[in-house]
Formats: structure tokens, sequence, C-alpha cells
């Protein structure tokens, strides 16, 4: 019992192990042994029934998991019937340019290179055993010389045993077999229009098989050339080929119009979900659907009626599953293949541009945030100079220090009015000139007890500047300056206003440079400082070249580091 058990469990194996290449030569070999002996022969009968249920385990019809509808094994039981009891060599012609189609029409098609020559292979046999064989004993009269029935015999049997041993590498989980019907069909047609010109051309002539054959093989040759002419021609004309891409392309609706109602749904509808759901319902109404359904990131539905014949595409975020009425042909396939791509594509744009527009809105409250941040912390700054003014002064300076507040506190005041005004949707530039004479004056006594040398004066009678872009520039230079001061005690900070066709101002100190990797990217992003230098800067910037003007790091030396306000010529 252990030894019954034991061989059962190896033939199993052996059988799992064998692939579609061995049943494939398993199947000729027994067409074969069937085909040279008498068809009538209950050995070839036999034979012919192996040849069958080999073919049935190595065929690209219906997959191994698919489950037969009643209809299908009916016709199964009726070719395996038709082909042992009827005998006929008529039969026996038509079905080998079946199975030379059914091979030969996906050569084009497979890329491993074992399987290619598997596939090769197997049609030389097929073909020549048809001609070389079968097609003659459609002949009452023909004679059939040892030589042509040892080669038979002996040596087509080579192409149909090698196959069972090329190698063909890691067996793929899809068929390499599956069966391009255009190119089948197109092989069916030229091997039965061969096999049917030799034999009238044959019986007409009463001449040689071989002559009728190669007359045949002539002009079948003629017509493939001018085939091959019509399918691209050179002159004006579109071809056999782009008609029939057109054709495929165009299964009940045009393609075309597709492509512009969905490009015009995608310029009306900005959300992604709701572009998908009007989108599927339209595409639901074409003839050859009976229903869709769909399932995106953000929803899901159906439109239509589902069917058991369903095809599922993924692509990106989009799923969508196609329900037809019947199976789908390849050219159908292709075209619910090209509209999912259109409208998977079309859904991650969407959802792209989504994002893009978060991001905007995002960034946008970001800069403004960070924009009034350093605003208030440059008035915090000048509110803690103000008190250290008050808490250093004595009795004597209280006069002093009176007109101090009182010349600074409405100006406090009023810019931090500003700052939180800029709160509101984002206002047009307005011109916010002011004197630069009195707006100079003013910045000098906001920073008359920090230690701070100006320079500047002999501007143009009534010149003005605008005030806000000069106030955030020189409240951001000279902060960034005095947090530097804190790590170099005696860092000596210069500010100069000077004229040339337009006001300059300038900050610059004796310190260390800034260092190279920080200045490429000083005004063009917000970078991370402990020392204020940053963001202050990126706002100036981008607040500069509204107002055209620009800001730049004008010298970086050791001992003389100066940042620049100019107009942007």
């Amino acid at each position: 019992m252990a030894m019954e058990i034991n061989s059962g469990s190896v033939f199993a194996r052996a059988i799992t192990a064998l692939r579609q290449q061995h049943w494939l030569s398993l199947a000729l070999l027994a067409l074969h042994g069937a085909l040279i002996l008498d068809l009538a022969d209950p050995l070839a009968q036999a034979l012919m029934l192996s040849h069958f249920g080999f073919f049935l385990l190595w065929q690209p019809l219906w997959r191994g998991e698919q489950k037969l509808i009643p209809g299908q094994v009916l016709l199964i039981i009726g070719a395996a019937v038709l082909l042992i009891v009827a005998s006929s060599w008529w039969l026996m012609a038509l079905w080998i340019s079946v199975l030379f189609s059914l091979i030969g029409g996906n050569v084009p098609g497979i890329k491993n290179l074992g399987q290619r020559i598997v596939s090769m292979l197997a049609a030389i046999y097929l073909l020549s055993v048809l001609l070389t064989w079968v097609v003659p004993h459609l002949f009452p009269d023909q004679a059939f010389p040892w030589v042509l029935l040892a080669v038979v015999r002996y040596g087509l049997v080579i192409p149909a045993a090698a196959i069972f041993f090329v190698r063909t590498g890691k067996q793929q989980a899809a068929s390499p077999y599956s069966v391009d019907l255009f190119y089948s069909l197109l092989l069916f047609l030229m091997v039965v229009a061969l096999v049917l010109g030799a034999f009238v051309i044959k019986d007409v002539s009463h001449g040689n098989y071989v002559i009728a054959l190669a007359q045949a093989l002539i002009v079948i040759a003629g017509l493939l050339v001018v085939l091959s002419v019509l399918w691209d021609p050179r002159a004006g004309f579109a071809g056999i080929g782009q008609l029939l891409t057109r054709y495929f392309l165009s299964i009940g609706m045009p393609f075309e119009r597709w492509m512009h109602s969905l490009a015009a749904l995608a310029d009306r509808e900005r959300d992604p979900d709701k572009f998908v759901i009007v989108a599927a319902h339209e595409m639901s109404e074409l003839p050859w659907l009976s229903g869709i359904r769909w399932q995106s990131r953000g929803s899901a539905g159906n439109a239509g009626d589902a069917t058991k014949h369903a095809t599922a595409f993924t692509f990106g975020n989009l799923t969508v599953s196609f329900y037809t009425r019947s199976s789908p042909s390849p050219a159908l396939m292709l075209h619910m293949r090209l509209l999912a791509r259109l409208l998977g594509d079309y859904y991650d744009a969407k959802i792209r541009e989504q994002e893009q527009r978060r991001n905007a809105y995002v960034q946008a409250i970001y800069e403004t945030g960070s924009r009034l941040t350093h605003d208030v912390k440059n008035l915090l700054q000048t509110l803690r100079s103000l008190c250290v003014a008050a808490e250093t002064s004595n009795e004597g300076d209280s006069e002093a220090l009176r007109l101090l507040m009182q010349r600074q506190l409405p100006q406090i005041t009023q810019r931090l009015q500003i700052t939180l005004d800029k709160l509101n949707t984002k206002p047009p530039i307005e011109n916010d000139a002011a004197p630069a004479l009195q707006w100079w004056e003013a910045l000098k006594q906001r920073y008359a007890h920090e230690r701070v040398e100006f320079e500047g004066g002999g501007f143009p009678s009534g010149a003005a500047l605008p005030a806000d872009l000069f106030e955030t520039a020189a409240e951001n230079l000279l902060q960034n300056a005095l947090e530097k001061r804190k790590a170099e005690n005696t860092l000596h900070i210069t500010a100069k206003l000077q004229w040339d066709e337009g006001f300059q101002l300038s900050v610059c100190d004796d310190g260390q440079p800034v260092p190279q990797a920080l200045v490429r990217q000083l005004f063009s992003s917000p970078v991370p400082s402990t020392a204020g230098l940053g963001v202050g800067l990126y706002q100036v910037a981008r607040f500069a070249r509204e107002q055209r003007y620009e800001v730049a790091l004008s010298r970086n030396e050791p001992g003389s580091v100066c940042f620049a306000l100019s107009p942007n010529r």
C-alpha cells in the first residue's frame, strides 16, 4: 500500500512538472503516430483520442481555472467524436490548418527566445506534414516513394520531439500561447488557400503535385506582395493598415469624439470625483457597453447593468470595470483599455491640480503669516528699545524721553495697524510714498540706542520713497545685524541711504561673511537659521520684486558684509 501511494505521488509530481510545451510535444507526437497509420485503424483512432486530450491540456483558448459552460462542453465532445469517427483526410487537413494558425499566429508577439523556438518548431512540423503527407492523401492516385515515406515517418518526428527538450526559462503566469485572433485568422486563410489552390491545380491539370504546390505558392506570394504594398503605401492612400486601425479604435463611437467629450468635461468639472462620476455615466451609454463600475480614491459607484462578462483596468488611483453582454474581442479589449487609460490619466491630473491649488493656498497663508510674524517681531524689537531707553534714563532725561515716546509710539501704532490690515485679502500695491528725509530721521531715532552708525543725506528736494518696502527692508536688515552682534560683541553696524537715480539702502557690518551655501538660497527660499537670516530676507526679496526693487548681498568678505536694497534696473 505504501509503495502504491509512493508511486502515485511520484506520478502526480511528474504530471505537475510538465509545462505547456511538453503537452504540445506529446500532442504532436500522438498526431504523427495517427497520421502514419491508416486513419480507420483502431490504434490510429486511439492515438487521435490521445492527441485531442493532450491538445486540451495545452490549448490556449480557455484558462485552466475557467469553468466551461454546457455549450463549450458539447463543442469539445463533438470535435473529439468527429476527429475519431470521421477518419477523413479532408478533416485532418482542416484540423492541422487550425493548429498551425493557433500556434503560428502568435509567434510575432512572443519575446522569450525558447518559447519562440517551440512555436517555430511546432509550426514547421504542422506545415510540413500537411503539405507532404496529408494533402497528397487527398488524391486517390497519388503514389508515395519510399524516400518520402522515410522522411515523413522518421524525419518529421524530430521537430515534434525536440519541442519537449527546449529550455524556455521560467514559466510565465500568463499563457505564452495566447491567441491573436487577427494573425491566426490570416494564417488559417493562407494555409487553406494554399491547400485548396494546390488541390485545384493538380486536379485540373492532372500534373505533378509538387509543381501544382509551387504554382499555388507563387500565386499566394504575389498576393502577399500586393497586400503589403496596399497595407502601408507611399502615395497618398491611407492604407489597409490605417483603415483597420481606425475601425478598431472606432467601435460604437469615434475615438476622437470621446476624447473631445472627455476634454470638454475636464475643463468644466474641477472636482476629481465628480469628474469621474459624470464621465462614467456618459461612457455607460456606449452601445457596446452594458454597464460600468468605478472605484476612485474618494468615491465608488456603478452605472448601467452588471453582467458576468467584466473587464477591469487600474490606472493610478482609478479602477474601472466594464460590463459587456458577451466576452469582449481583442479589438474591444484594446478599445476599453484606451478609454480606461484616458479616464485614469485625467483623474490623476485632476487630483494633482487639486493638490497644487491646496498647496498654493497653504503657501500663500504661510508666506503671509511669516511676513507678518517678522513685522510683529520688528515692532517688538522697537518697543524693547524704547523700554531700554526708559529704564536707563534719569530725571534729567525725562523731557527727552517724553519727546522720544511722543514721536515713536504713534509710528509704532500706525505700523501695527498696517500689519493687521495685511491679514485681509491681499490688496493691490498702492503708492505709499513718504518723504525720504522724514523717514530717514525717524529710522535713526528708533535705533539711536543700538550703536548703529547712520550715513545719508543730500537727497533731492521733495524726494519720496516707498515707505512700506524700505521700512520692512530696513528693520529686517538691522535686526539681522543686531542678532549677529550677539555672537560677535564688537560688531560695527552701518546703515546708509543714498541717491543714485533712485534710493539705495544698505546695511553693512565688519563681521564674518555669510556661508556660500546659505548665500545661494538666501533670497530664493526660506532657510533655517538661528541668526534670523532666512525667511525675513526671502519675504523682503519677494516684496521688493513686486515694487521693482531688488535685495542683494552686495559684499560678502571677512570684515565687510553688506546687504543692499536698490531699484531693479
